[in-house]
């Protein structure tokens, strides 16, 4: 009776960690389709210049996270459905894909840290390539000028370092705000700003992989506790 007892205990408790992993699934692809679709990354993102498509490592980080937030709410579903019916089968079957999905987890953090710098680095390059053909009047530069006020407006900011950050607007203010003087006294350096707008971004994908995969975590040792009490109860 207490081993029973032990069992629908374990039991309720599995389905309610299922159902937090289904609504942090949820969560997860809310957070990635709404990184997918803010206003300020696809303004940089999706710009070119000439022939150069803007760096899309971002994405593919996005992309990867609506794949998990999707597969999350399945497994969770599949993980709720199976403790209720206290299937071995289906227990079974979540506990693979959760394996799988925190294998797929790590790796892609790994990925994430490894590349989390040169995410930024790459939007730099591209712009400041767009910048040196807007301010060096080479060829397509009314491209270059388009790429670069988009930068501006977007982010708020002028300029790659702190002498073009400072200078730039006194004398290229089609390029720049119109308001020179606030942009003479104010730091609106465009490097600070691209590192500012991707760190917080990727700070908060870290902080919702990490509970993720805390929760992933106990729901693989509570589905192996209640297999084996299943089993035992069979046996009995």
């Amino acid at each position: 009776m207490g081993v029973e007892g032990c069992t629908k205990c374990i039991k309720y408790l599995l389905f309610v960690f299922n159902f937090i992993f289904w609504l942090a699934g949820g969560i997860i692809l809310g957070v990635a389709l709404w990184l997918r679709h803010d206003s300020q990354t696809t303004n940089i993102l999706y710009l070119q210049l000439g022939d150069k498509q803007a760096p899309n490592t971002f994405y593919v980080g996005i992309y990867i996270l609506i794949a998990v937030g999707a597969v999350m709410m399945f497994v969770g579903f599949l993980g709720c459905y199976g403790a209720i019916q206290e299937s071995q089968c289906l227990l079974g079957t979540f506990f693979t894909c959760l394996v799988i999905l925190f294998a797929c987890e790590v790796a892609a953090g790994i990925w994430g840290f490894v590349n989390k710098d040169q995410i930024a680095k790459d939007v730099k390059q591209f712009y400041d390539q767009a910048l040196q053909q807007a301010l060096m009047g080479e060829s397509d530069a009314n491209n270059a000028k388009a790429v670069v006020k988009t930068f501006h407006e977007t982010l708020d900011c002028c300029g790659s370092d702190i002498m073009t950050s400072t200078f730039t607007p006194v004398w290229r203010d089609d390029l720049c705000r119109k308001d020179s003087l606030k942009s003479f006294f104010e730091n609106t350096n465009c490097h600070k700003k691209i590192d500012e707008l991707f760190s917080g971004k990727l700070y908060l994908i870290g902080i919702a992989a990490v509970v993720v995969a805390v929760i992933m975590i106990f729901e693989m040792i509570l589905s192996m506790v209640l297999c084996c009490g299943i089993r035992n109860s069979s046996v009995y």
